[in-house]
């Protein structure tokens, strides 16, 4: 069935820009490090350098290379003294810096004979080689990842700095699967996100359901088209304001953007091809905005294929990277197969009638 629409569409630019009009980053809080993994980094602290000083990097014998100079099976080379064993992680005698493997040196009570040479470094973790002194924990403005966290644990931290934005997700009856879809892809953004249903689809149930008191955006999934049973935008304009209904983007027109206090909101279409492509457009924007997150990484490429567009409406491509090139899977309107193969999504402006096969484009990936 075809949707009708809004009397007049709104522009991408302008619905973005009174969405993120007063929108400053949430303040950072300290998370437990499983907790901080996604989120982004804020505060970060200076790390001392790890190890401190050179460790062994294996159970072994430790003696200084210099000494060591024609040493062999068949010309063994006696020692003074017996020299010292270390377990992996222990730090280097003074006056040593190399480690032997438990074979290479034979003792016989007091005497000790080494049947190898070395080299120095041989067996040693240099001092500051894990983590070099003043290391940030994390980089200011990017998610925290896995390897971020073993370096803090490392470090010995318990905790990170980050900004994790609150979400609230209202679900109109009818949305479910669209509603858990974007719930899953908030969290992988590093939202802390809630979920909520309305007790019905009419305006009274989503009205009493739009409560930002605890969150700093907040969505509604469903119910934004201008049918019937479709009264989230009127629920909001009930308890807030609405800002612009109806855009001129594909797909996504149907979403409405506005304001419940002074927390932004964001009316995504109940199809999860038009919420996930009204998230792409309206609110990845607004979370790197709450989350002083730096610019995401596009990845240029040719096109393998022209893009066709109509002028007046921003159109969204899915991708999927071929050869070095990127191939159109859909524009405008996504198939939910397109959407499982994309690798990455392109906004073709409404300035523009598209691209031509061989174009350079820059695309977003689906999944960084």
């Amino acid at each position: 069935m075809t949707q009708r629409l809004p009397s007049s569409l709104t522009p991408l630019d302008t619905a973005l820009a009174a969405l993120l009009r007063g929108v400053d980053p949430v303040a950072p809080a300290e998370l437990p490090l499983t907790e901080a993994i996604g989120c982004i980094a804020a505060g970060t602290p200076l790390l001392a350098a790890c190890p401190p000083r050179d460790v062994a990097a294996a159970d072994g014998w430790a003696l200084s290379a210099n000494d060591l100079v024609g040493a062999s099976a068949y010309a063994p080379l006696p020692l003074a003294m017996a020299p010292a064993w270390l377990d992996i992680g222990d730090a280097m005698p003074e006056g040593c810096d190399c480690v032997l493997d438990a074979g290479a040196v034979e003792l016989s009570g007091p005497l000790a004979q080494v049947l190898a040479e070395a080299v120095p470094g041989q067996g040693v973790r240099r001092a500051a080689s894990d983590i070099a002194a003043r290391t940030p924990a994390g980089v200011e403005g990017y998610p925290v990842g896995t390897a971020d966290v073993l370096i803090a644990r490392v470090a010995g931290l318990e905790t990170l700095g980050v900004r994790r934005p609150r979400l609230r997700i209202v679900i109109v009856p009818g949305a479910t699967a669209s509603a858990q879809m974007i719930a899953d892809i908030s969290r992988a953004a590093g939202l802390d996100v809630k979920m909520h249903e309305a007790g019905a689809r009419d305006e009274a149930s989503i009205a009493d359901a739009l409560d930002a008191s605890s969150c700093d955006v907040l969505l509604t999934i469903g119910g934004s088209g201008v049918g019937r049973r479709d009264a989230a935008v009127s629920a909001l304009a009930q308890r807030g304001e609405v800002l612009a209904h109806g855009l001129a983007l594909q797909p996504g027109r149907t979403a409405a953007v506005g304001r419940l206090g002074r927390v932004p909101v964001v009316a995504l279409p109940g199809s999860p091809d038009h919420a996930l492509a009204a998230w792409l457009a309206l609110v990845r924007p607004l979370i790197d905005r709450l989350s002083a997150r730096q610019p995401c990484r596009q990845v240029a490429l040719p096109l393998a294929r022209k893009i066709a567009s109509s002028v007046g409406i921003a159109e969204l491509a899915l991708l999927s990277r071929e050869h070095d090139a990127w191939m159109p899977l859909a524009v405008g309107e996504w198939p939910l197969h397109a959407i499982a193969r994309a690798d990455a999504w392109l906004l073709v402006p409404a300035s523009q009638e598209g691209f031509a096969a061989g174009t350079l484009v820059g695309a977003y990936l689906m999944r960084e």
